[in-house]
């Protein structure tokens, strides 16, 4: 793996296919799409340098310069050629000074992904400050909401100074506070059940009870007839608001409505995001906002409503949603859906923090928050460390800041044999059509530019391509140009208020004809591979009505195997793989059992969840999700990688098993009892005490640097907490296999074959 790692932190790029399958019947034949996991805002190396002028662009393909461009030094007025449509392009007059010793650095062929300052003057990127709307619940138990005022409280003296808040709270009604009436707190109520346009709330909320309505145009912000005045009555910079928020978030009551015993509370929140995004539209269009929304339970009135107040009613179920017997599901999706495109129209980004034991919805918002590049955390309590760390990590600076950009446009330009097939992952189609885009669609797809509201260090789109490449003659005798060339092109607001434009341009060899396999396999990056299939299948089974997952994920494995592997027909013992594929069915096994591809035991809430992270996360963190990390300490050795294998368990051993979402440390049952025995705290086995600590450092390290915070379980052999542990491990030793348990083992209980009896079916069914 390591040269792809040295190439990502390089371009932030991670490819399956690292050498190209030249036509479209050999991509066919290669299961896994030509395609790329690319993290637009991953740090880059020290050395790179931030060029502060604009881009040269081509006149044709409107694709930037860069080391792959051809300059011809020799012409009177010099000239470049695009790598992409081979225009002839000049440059203009400051580059007349460049040679082949004295290049610009963006031809400088380290330099593949560079980044440009577009900011034309100093003075803008002053007045632009960030927005953030926070959305708070209040029907929620008083324990909860002393939690949640707790933790808004101790956020709001890291928000920096010149950022701008608002505050709404709702329960059976909607509450808009005014924040620039020091004297007396104001606040504007609307009713949840009724739907309130923009033009309803400029009215009612008084904007115009200073200077008239201008007669013509689009209400928005203060450069369309809206009064700074009035505007700074709902949004104001924290340094002037704390006092005043302080105090009302301090004397903040639960909703006051009576809740009869067999009901549930009258909790409107599509209501109250409605109107968030209407004032937000208002007052800060195209601003960096966000919509920050602390939810405690299921919404319940108006739109978006996802179960009635009756408890005798449960919250749907993935049975339900496969029966298709949820007529509110539907509704409440096409009203976040409505949501979701006024947001990526003003720019603005919904986070959502939903800390209940029960549903909140989370699995009909997901278009909302996805699409505009939103955060999503899932805790069971508004007091557990999951919610707030994570809450904490957002407004973070140094080491630990989440480098939260806005407002970003992302453009993808590549060679002509390839088409564009569309994106899986957190932004918004532009609809921007062309040549480039391919009949074939997945994701948001059919057109070159997507719009990115929120991107942040990690977010991370899989862009799906489409060989179209015909066979011919001339491609046997391999012609000379034999490279396939893309570039991303991602413009964005930067955390400091600079408009910036990061270019991204690698080239990646194409093979064909006979002989063309090994050169296949040996560009072949695993890790990347299991996450594109990741994404596929987590977005095939939500769009798709009879999709099956494990067959889809079962026929492209033998596919693979059948296609790439080394093996006499009909003789399984004869299969083998080569190193550079040989982890890849180990992905796939535990991708089949993972929580993205099995629902059973999840709420839809969650396995919305889950697959919202795995599609806006890099490939280093979603290798974890698929296939969790374990480490075992003990006295004979340091710590040292383990099988993810039930054998890994060991009376005498301590094991630490990171799963993206939750890190297990996990005593064997003779460690639990010295501990519980409290043989650490004596002086003579101080070995035992470092013992025990090492694991609990090495996973607060884990937690430090992740979002959302995973959960932690500290949990022993046996113990009922074990299950975290128990429920990721390769069940090799089952309540009914002969395999012989080493004392102080363990066996699971289950149904689930091995992963040996996986593999011995692979091979038979990939030689036939």
């Amino acid at each position: 793996m390591a040269e792809f790692l040295d190439l990502e932190s390089q371009d932030s790029i991670r490819m399956p296919w690292n050498v190209l399958p030249g036509t479209k019947a050999d991509a066919a034949n290669c299961v896994i799409p030509v395609s790329a996991i690319y993290t637009p805002l991953k740090p880059l190396p020290s050395a790179t340098p931030l060029l502060p002028y604009s881009p040269l662009r081509c006149r044709n393909c409107r694709s930037v310069i860069n080391p792959f461009s051809i300059v011809d030094f020799s012409s009177a007025n010099k000239i470049w050629i695009c790598s992409f449509c081979l225009q002839r392009n000049h440059f203009p007059p400051h580059y007349q000074s460049i040679a082949e010793q004295n290049l610009p650095a963006e031809l400088f062929p380290q330099y593949t992904t560079i980044e440009y300052d577009t900011t034309a003057n100093e003075k803008a990127q002053a007045e632009i400050a960030k927005v953030f709307l926070f959305v708070v619940d209040t029907c929620v138990i008083e324990e909860e909401l002393g939690f949640l005022k707790s933790a808004l409280l101790q956020v709001l003296g890291m928000v920096p100074e010149n950022c701008l808040i608002g505050l709404i709270t709702f329960g059976t009604y909607v509450h808009v506070h005014e924040l620039g009436y020091g004297q007396i707190p104001k606040v504007h109520v609307f009713k949840g059940t009724k739907d309130v346009t923009k033009d309803q709330l400029l009215e009612q909320m008084g904007f115009f009870a200073k200077r008239p309505r201008p007669a013509t145009g689009v209400i928005a912000g203060v450069r369309d007839g809206l009064s700074q005045e009035s505007i700074s009555r709902f949004l104001l910079p924290a340094s002037d608001c704390e006092f005043v928020l302080n105090s009302i978030l301090e004397e903040l009551q639960k909703d006051p409505w009576p809740v009869p015993s067999d009901h549930r509370s009258a909790r409107c929140t599509g209501t109250a995001l409605n109107l968030a995004a209407h004032l937000l539209g208002a007052c800060v269009p195209g601003c960096g906002a966000r919509i920050m929304a602390f939810l405690g339970g299921p919404s319940t009135e108006g739109a978006g409503a996802i179960v009635s107040k009756n408890l005798s009613e449960p919250i749907r179920s993935h049975k339900d949603l496969d029966k298709d017997s949820v007529p509110q599901y539907h509704k409440a999706v096409k009203f976040y859906e409505g949501l979701s495109k006024q947001l990526v129209h003003q720019g603005h980004v919904l986070d959502v923090f939903a800390c209940a034991l029960d549903q909140v919805g989370v699995a009909e918002l997901k278009v909302a928050v996805e699409k505009t590049g939103g955060l999503i955390v899932l805790a069971e309590s508004f007091g557990h460390s999951v919610f707030k760390d994570s809450l904490r990590r957002v407004f973070q600076s140094g080491d630990q800041d989440l480098g939260l950009s806005s407002n970003g446009i992302f453009e993808i330009n590549c060679s002509k044999d390839i088409k564009i097939q569309g994106v899986i992952g957190p932004c918004a189609s532009l609809e921007k059509k062309g040549p480039l885009c391919s009949e074939t669609v997945i994701g948001q797809g059919n057109t070159t530019a997507w719009k990115l509201c929120g991107l942040d260090k990690t977010t991370s789109l899989c862009i799906i391509f489409d060989v179209i490449k015909k066979e011919s003659p001339d491609v046997i005798a391999q012609s000379a140009n034999n490279q396939f060339y893309f570039q991303f092109l991602t413009y964005y607001q930067h955390g400091s208020g600079q408009m910036r434009l990061r270019a991204t341009t690698v080239s990646r060899r194409w093979v064909t004809g006979p002989g063309s396999k090994e050169d296949i396999i040996s560009g072949f990056d695993q890790e990347a591979a299991a996450v594109v299939m990741a994404r596929q299948v987590a977005f095939k089974m939500e769009t798709e009505a009879e999709f099956d997952p494990i067959r889809w994920l079962d026929k492209s494995l033998i596919h693979i195997c059948s296609q790439f592997g080394e093996y006499q027909k009909d003789i399984p013992s004869s299969f083998s793989l080569s190193p550079r594929l040989s982890i890849f069915p180990q992905f796939m096994f535990h991708l089949r059992r993972s929580q993205f591809v099995q629902v059973f035991n999840n709420s839809p809430d969650e396995t919305a969840y889950f697959r919202m992270i795995l599609n806006r996360e890099n490939v280093a963190n979603s290798v974890v999700m698929i296939q969790p990390s374990l480490i075992s300490y003990s006295f004979q050795s340091g710590p040292e990688p383990a099988l993810l294998d039930v054998a890994a368990i060991a009376a005498d051993r301590i094991l630490l098993l990171d799963s993206y979402f939750t890190v297990v440390v996990f005593h064997g049952a003779t460690i639990a009892q010295w501990r519980k025995a409290g043989y650490h705290d004596l002086p003579e086995h101080q070995a035992f005490a470092h013992l025990l600590k090492a694991p609990h450092t090495d996973a607060d390290a884990i937690t430090k640097e992740r979002f959302p915070v995973p959960r932690l379980v500290i949990c022993d052999q046996h113990g009922s907490q074990a299950r975290f542990l128990l429920a990721k491990l390769n069940p090799s030793a089952t309540y009914n296999s002969d395999a012989p348990i080493a004392p102080g083992g363990d066996i699971i209980f289950t149904d689930d074959v091995s992963f040996e009896v996986f593999l011995d079916h692979l091979q038979r069914l990939a030689v036939q």
